[in-house]
């Protein structure tokens, strides 16, 4: 892979002489971001987890796989992604001819980055036999060595429509493939991956939160450790979070993923309270530091010069389409 890498949009655009003056601190951004979308016929994608600000100007919000979904589908020339690298990149791999952006280049994930893909492919031919099935928090390189990639909303759909003797193994993420393991019962070699804001939530804090919150519902992204989930009354998806939520009778949550879901909680269930699942450090709540790049600033200068662009080699690009197509065709099968 390889981008136009300029670094963050403020920083490096000033650098190389694009841009000498912060934005008029009274430009209405809101506004502007919405000409730019009109004159450069551009669509905004937006992840769940980005600030609030983000969403509210976003074209459509959602989880990984409504993202891919509305990337494959899209008409704009321009596909602005309000997220992390990897979800950039795959904007790209299914948009090959349009141009991909993202704010900030140094939005990465530390889930993506627990799997090396030199090292990935040593693991992978020591299971020649294997199917592998990747989850969509990994590199295009990841990707292109997969043979299905799969979603948190999806993964049990998908791992159940192979052959119950199809061998198979699950990257990047363990503790998603552990609940998965558990789920459909089939049994697989697991790469020793995890995200950074689901493996540091506190069962002692969360425990106590219950007892100052005893009627608080806890649920649980998949990605959290076993320990977190044992304690969940509901697991799912970031969407299926939200949906949860919006469906169930309680009216107070303590929610265990990225804290960037609750503000369309808020929005869905405004007479329902929502508190953040605190880490296991002396933050409040668990913000990923690779989302939280992305700022309404640096989104319209992204969107004013068009860069930072995503770029990568043609070879991984053709590989990686094939098992994110894979994905997509048996979402749209199951009907998700």
């Amino acid at each position: 892979m390889k981008d136009i890498n300029i670094g963050s949009a403020i920083s490096d655009l000033k650098k190389f002489g694009f841009l000498n003056i912060e934005p008029n601190p009274d430009l209405d951004l809101f506004s502007e971001i919405e000409k730019l979308k009109k004159e450069k016929n551009a669509v905004l994608l937006a992840h769940y987890y980005q600030e609030p600000d983000i969403q509210d100007v976003a074209d459509y919000i959602g989880d990984s796989l409504g993202l891919a979904q509305e990337a494959e589908k899209t008409n704009a020339e321009i596909i602005v992604f309000a997220g992390v690298h990897f979800m950039a990149e795959t904007a790209k791999i299914l948009n090959p001819q349009k141009k991909v952006l993202l704010p900030d280049l140094n939005a990465g994930c530390s889930l993506a980055d627990s799997a090396p893909a030199d090292l990935f492919k040593k693991f992978k031919e020591r299971y020649p036999d294997y199917l592998v099935i990747s989850y969509i928090n990994c590199s295009a390189e990841i990707k292109a060595l997969s043979d299905i990639i799969c979603t948190s909303s999806n993964a049990q759909k998908i791992i159940e429509s192979l052959p119950a003797e199809q061998k198979i193994i699950f990257a990047p993420d363990k503790n998603l493939g552990a609940y998965l393991m558990k789920k459909t019962g089939r049994d697989m070699v697991l790469w020793n991956g995890a995200c950074m804001v689901h493996e540091i939530f506190s069962q002692e804090k969360i425990a106590k939160l219950k007892v100052r919150h005893p009627n608080a519902k806890l649920i649980a992204h998949p990605e959290c450790e076993e320990h977190i989930l044992r304690m969940a009354e509901y697991i799912g998806s970031t969407t299926g979070l939200l949906k949860y939520t919006e469906t169930d009778s309680s009216k107070e949550y303590i929610v265990a993923t990225e804290t960037g879901i609750l503000h369309q909680m808020q929005i869905s269930s405004p007479e329902k309270t929502f508190i953040p699942a605190p880490p296991d450090n002396n933050c409040a709540c668990n913000d990923c530091p690779h989302m939280k790049l992305n700022t309404l600033e640096k989104l319209y200068l992204c969107m004013k010069y068009e860069m930072p662009e995503i770029t990568m080699d043609a070879e991984i690009l053709k590989a990686a389409k094939k098992p994110i197509e894979r994905m997509l065709s048996i979402s749209k099968q199951y009907g998700l």
